[in-house]
């Protein structure tokens, strides 16, 4: 079963392979590789070009898990670049003042950042590239100019009056003369420029040999002036949140000092021929190995992956595998997940004989070990939502309703909010990231550093019950979710999209449509595509939207009304609307050489894959 349809080809070569969500940062990744540096040198470069060119996406005051495949050493590993809650966050704090969620956003909700942690960890331990070569590309298109995206002008659009009312140093970066930035116009940071630079100077001169530069660099933000700067903002500014309140933040320099990232082992679940990978349970990863565990048991394998039998199926999954981590999930430093049972052939079993032809209506978390399920109180967001101060925004921009650029275009602009890439060198290393966070819309800019930080400490819990629960030093349950996968033993597929809760939702269906119905990598990224939300939002104000199912208008009229009819609320969206996925892939051909493949989201005209 196939599908011949495709946007743009898929990418073939030998040499090496890019796919990530901005054309500028895929082209940077393939220079990289072009010019003799491993595929860990050309995603640390790669990354810090997205948090130049996406900064309403991902910033270097957000975080990043990374998946890699190291074929020297025959392993996979995770480098986790998310930082934990800072020494003052507490759920009595947030309480006293009257709250029952972490604010979305603001300066309360920010983490450690960790995206810089993560990439040079990876960098100065798998890399073979100089701190100050690696940062060049970032540095010269924040210095000199790189064309803004239609989408970021419509974030800043949207918080043009916030900025100029009440984050001054946020509009002082953003609104270069009081103005939005027209689409396509040459943006520049000299500020982020600055402070990049200043790193790969400093760090040039401290180190005797390329590790030692390295950790200087990680010095010089954690323990430096980055840390130093972070520290007297967040002491000293009290600023306007969704509150509607002023407050200052919680970040200090200890938190800041006293963190470092870590690599930890994979998570795998065995799915026919490919052994699929993802991060802990301190992501929303094994929320992807649910779904598989559960689909084994369900008759998908020979649908069409546009029929309403395949999307109900996937559906029904997703809503079990996502109570599942509402009522499980959390740190795993903190919180004993049972995954071991979440992943059990027996577990699953029996969740999926729960699976009708109707849609379910319920929440429904599981009990795995016998276990009792706990589910926090969800009337929380209708309470929240009541009190809030909307005009400073939501948590998390994924698909915030944004002012229109009528003036400037017509056409729907995709909206996100994340960045993702994925990449193969000649030798057969793999990376798959997924950064995030520090959107210049959610949090004020430190204008002297040219970003601003995260705000992921809005996806814990304040009920001491929950596996989510906000404890100083624990890391929140993020969304994000790189993947990876290996094909009869062999390191195969990286993979990756933005999205939020919806992240493993269409990667999900991207994998089986690949897997099962044949279709190459464009093949299975371009598919009509679709997503649930029953389930409470990982995102402030945490919002319950019951057996609502968002689709594509592309999928086949009769799909459309079979779902209805199988009770599903059926919410139709723009025909491409759903996912912003890049991928690559690796086989030995019967020859010896290594085949490598690329593809690319096709939606929001801006994701690329190169490759030769």
């Amino acid at each position: 079963m196939s599908n011949s349809f495709t946007t743009r080809p898929e990418i073939i070569g030998t040499f090496g392979v890019v796919s990530s969500t901005h054309w500028l940062a895929s082209q940077v990744g393939m220079s990289v590789l072009e010019r003799g540096g491993n595929a860990y040198d050309a995603a640390a470069a790669a990354g810090f070009v997205l948090q130049v060119v996406e900064p309403h996406l991902n910033g270097p005051g957000g975080e990043v898990p990374i998946m890699l495949w190291s074929q020297a050493e025959q392993r996979m590993r995770v480098v986790c670049g998310q930082g934990y809650a800072p020494a003052q966050a507490s759920a009595s704090y947030f309480q006293q003042l009257g709250l029952e969620l972490v604010p979305g956003v603001g300066m309360l909700p920010a983490t450690v950042p960790g995206a810089f942690g993560a990439w040079l960890t990876m960098l100065r331990d798998y890399g073979t590239w100089e701190i100050d070569d690696i940062l060049r590309p970032a540095i010269e298109y924040a210095r000199d100019g790189f064309p803004i995206l239609p989408r970021t002008t419509q974030a800043i659009l949207a918080v043009r009056d916030l900025f100029q009312q009440q984050w001054s140093e946020s509009a002082h970066v953003w609104l270069p003369n009081q103005r939005v930035p027209r689409p396509g116009s040459l943006f520049r940071n000299p500020a982020l420029a600055n402070t990049y630079q200043r790193i790969a100077q400093e760090a040039t001169s401290a180190g005797t040999d390329r590790k030692a530069r390295i950790d200087a660099a990680l010095r010089l933000w954690y323990q430096g002036f980055v840390a130093k700067r972070i520290d007297q903002f967040y002491q000293n500014e009290y600023l306007w949140d969704c509150t509607g309140e002023k407050n200052r933040g919680l970040l200090r320099y200890d938190d800041m000092a006293q963190w470092q990232s870590s690599y930890e082992d994979p998570i795998y679940y065995d799915y026919g021929h490919h052994t699929v990978a993802k991060c802990g349970a301190w992501s929303q990863g094994p929320v992807f190995l649910q779904q598989l565990a559960l689909l084994k048991h369900c008759p998908i394998s020979h649908l069409d992956p546009s029929s309403p039998e395949f999307v109900h199926y996937l559906t029904e999954a997703s809503k079990l595998a996502m109570a599942d981590r509402l009522a499980w999930y959390g740190d795993p430093n903190f919180v004993n997940v049972p995954l071991a049972q979440l992943l059990s052939d027996d577990y699953n079993r029996q969740r999926a004989a729960s699976i009708g032809l109707q849609a379910s209506l319920e929440l429904r978390p599981g009990n795995p070990g016998g276990q009792t399920a706990y589910m926090p109180d969800l009337q929380i967001a209708q309470r929240t939502l009541a009190q809030a101060q909307l005009q400073y925004g939501s948590g998390e921009p994924t698909f915030a309703t944004l002012p229109p650029l009528d003036t400037w275009r017509d056409e729907e602009v995709f909206v996100g909010d994340t960045c993702h890439l994925a990449i193969i060198d000649k030798e057969g290393n793999m990376v798959s990231a997924t950064p995030s966070g520090g959107w210049l819309s959610s949090s004020p800019t430190i204008a002297e550093l040219g970003f601003s930080l995260n705000t992921r400490l809005q996806m814990t819990w304040l009920d001491p019950a929950s596996p989510g629960y906000l404890m100083p030093g624990k890391r929140p349950s993020t969304t994000l979710s790189p993947s990876m996968a290996l094909r009869d033993g062999q390191p195969y597929l990286a993979f990756g999209t933005p999205g939020g809760d919806q992240q493993d939702q269409w990667t999900l269906a991207f994998l089986l449509r690949h897997c099962h119905a044949g279709m190459n990598l464009q093949q299975a990224i371009d598919a009509p595509a679709w997503h649930s939300e029953h389930f409470p939002a990982s995102f402030w104000p945490r919002d319950v939207r019951y057996n609502r199912l968002v689709i594509e208008s592309r999928l086949p009229p009769h799909t459309q009304e079979e779902l209805r009819q199988r009770g599903h609320d059926l919410h139709i969206g723009q025909p491409w609307s759903e996912g912003r996925i890049s991928a690559c892939s690796q086989e030995i051909t019967s020859s010896g050489r290594r085949l490598l493949k690329a593809a690319a989201n096709p939606r929001g005209m801006q994701s690329y894959a190169v490759g030769r």
